[in-house]
Order: C-alpha cells, then structure tokens, then sequence
C-alpha cells in the first residue's frame, strides 16, 4: 500500500483526495494544513489522520501531494526533496524563478521522484491534440492560438487578488496553455505579452501573450478572469495540410479540417470524441504508479521550471512592453 499525504486542503486537495479514494493500492495516511480548523474539517469528512506539525505528516508518507497556494509550494517541497519523498507538486512549480531553481537542485541532488502537476496534458481533448500535431495529421503548425477562463477565482484569503502571491492570471491560469504549447510545439524563443494584471482593477484580469517557437511557429493564448459567464477553452492548432479546432462550448468539441488537394472537395470535419476519464485521476496515477515502479514521470521537474520561466518572461513583457528574447 502507497501512503499518500496532502498538503493544503482547499479546492485542490479536495479534487485530489478525491482521486486517491479510487485508488485501491493507495491510502491517503496523512494530511496538512497551517490552518488547523480547515484540516479538521477535512480530516472529519474524509476519515483521515491530520498531523500537528509538518515534519510529523512527513513520518507518515510516501507521497508528498502539495497543493498549497502558488507562494507556499517550494516552503513544503524543500523539506519534503530533504526528506526524501517522492513529491506530486500542483502548478505551478513556484511563485519565482530562484524558487523553482532550488527545487531543481534540490531533486537532482536527493534523486527523488518529483512531478509537477501540469493535469492539462491529461485532459482528453488536449493529449489527443497534441498525439494529432505530432502524428504529422495537421503538416507542419505554422500557428496556434489558445483561449482560457471564467471568472476571478475568489478564495477566503482572497490570495489570488495578490500579484505577489499568485502572479496573476498569467502565472495561475494561462500556464497551462504555456505548458502544453512547450511540450507540443518544443521550446520559446521569443515572449511578448499585454495584461490588465498591473492597471490596480479589483478582482479583474487579463492577458494576450504571444509566443515565437524555435520551430518558427507562431501562438497566442489569451487568459481571462472577466468572464461570469463561466469557465472556457478553446484552441485552433493550424498546420500546412489541415487546422484541428477545439472548443468547450460546443458539444461535439473536437474537429478537424484537412485541406483539399487537387479536385478534392474540402473542408470535411471529422469529429473526435475523446473518453472521458477524470484528467486529475490519470493525472495523479500516472505518478503513483511511477513511484511504485521506479520510472520516470512524463512530465518532469525541468518541465515545471521552463513553464514559469516562460510565464515570468510575459510578465515582465506585459510590464515592461519589451519583447523578452528566452
């Protein structure tokens, strides 16, 4: 039986709670929270033992699953690398560059295994787009674009409302989308961003943040927490032979168009329909039976640390209006 310990139990610590209950080789044996009534309230709803202290929660498991709050992730993933746990740690990394820097550090010097928790690559919809790019189906992406968000996410402490805490919906939210642009089309070369994060609008963000790929490829990916009409994505993926579109509005949301060649009618979709499995189950399983095997996760450390550089390079262009060269 893998013991598993969640640290910070808020919207995230509830979801993945949720996964490792249908998880029968795995128990969650601990959990931890610096706000003691919060983790009592857990604790009580789920059976499960809340430790007093950190370094006990650390005694008791295996698995360290953080999922505190962006400025708080390398405070816990720094004593948990010490102690040698393997670590689940949400996105992203951390809320600096020198923090991720010494996570990296710290988890090749120990040899532990560490996965940061990029879920969008186990989001149906998003795994199958990027199998499509790299199966050749679309030619060579020549451009991408990218949407995300709903409204201004709003917690007790309300810490997302602070830019040094959260970095805002460039950091928080649109990460995702960097990640996934990453791992699909290959590394950055060039960042230039716009955002409403430093206008002082209360509990209003947004951001435009375009991409320039060492491939040539061209993306722009658009975040907004605006929106009350509900959460949103969507993508375009365009290459030489055809465009795969997704939107999550639509009820068949998945489609491609493939280019004609000769007297070849064009524009035929093909709707795909991806299973539809828990992203955060697979995610989370994915690691569990990585450490159970001693593999490697597929998303690993130095993928986490290139996602918040990426990030912090688009804040400091929506900042500065320069372009920032990677």
């Amino acid at each position: 039986m893998t013991r598993v310990g969640i640290v910070g139990l808020g919207t995230m610590g509830h979801q993945h709670m949720d996964a490792y209950r249908q998880m029968p080789d795995v128990e969650v044996s601990a959990i931890y929270d610096h706000h003691a009534e919060r983790a009592q309230a857990f604790a009580q709803r789920y059976g499960v033992a809340s430790a007093n202290t950190y370094e006990e929660f650390l005694g008791r498991v295996d698995i360290v699953d953080i999922c505190t709050p962006t400025y708080r992730h390398a405070e816990y993933a720094l004593p948990a690398i010490e102690a040698n746990k393997a670590i689940v740690c949400e996105k992203p990394l951390a809320r600096t560059l020198e923090d991720s820097e010494r996570i990296v550090e710290a988890v090749h010097k120990r040899g532990v295994p560490f996965m940061p928790a990029h879920v969008l690559r186990f989001f149906p919809e998003y795994r199958t787009a990027h199998q499509i790019v790299h199966a050749g189906t679309l030619g060579t992406i020549a451009s991408v674009r990218m949407r995300r968000g709903g409204d201004f996410p709003r917690t007790k402490s309300d810490w997302y409302a602070d830019f040094n805490k959260s970095g805002g919906v460039i950091l928080d939210l649109i990460i995702h989308d960097l990640d996934w642009l990453r791992w699909t089309l290959g590394e950055v070369e060039r960042v230039y961003a716009k955002a409403l994060t430093f206008r002082n609008l209360s509990h209003l963000d947004y951001t435009l943040v375009m991409l320039r790929f060492k491939s040539g490829a061209i993306a722009h990916v658009e975040g907004t927490w605006c929106d009350p009409g509900g959460f949103k994505v969507n993508f375009e993926v365009c290459g030489d032979v055809g465009m795969l579109e997704y939107d999550s509005a639509r009820q068949i949301a998945l489609q491609i168009a493939q280019r004609a060649e000769g007297d070849q009618q064009g524009g035929v979709q093909v709707p795909e329909s991806p299973a539809a499995e828990n992203p955060y189950y697979l995610e989370l399983r994915h690691f569990v039976d990585c450490v159970q095997l001693g593999t490697t996760p597929e998303i690993t450390v130095e993928d986490g640390y290139h996602a918040v550089r990426i990030a912090l390079a688009a804040i400091e262009s929506a900042q500065t209006g320069r372009v920032i060269q990677l």
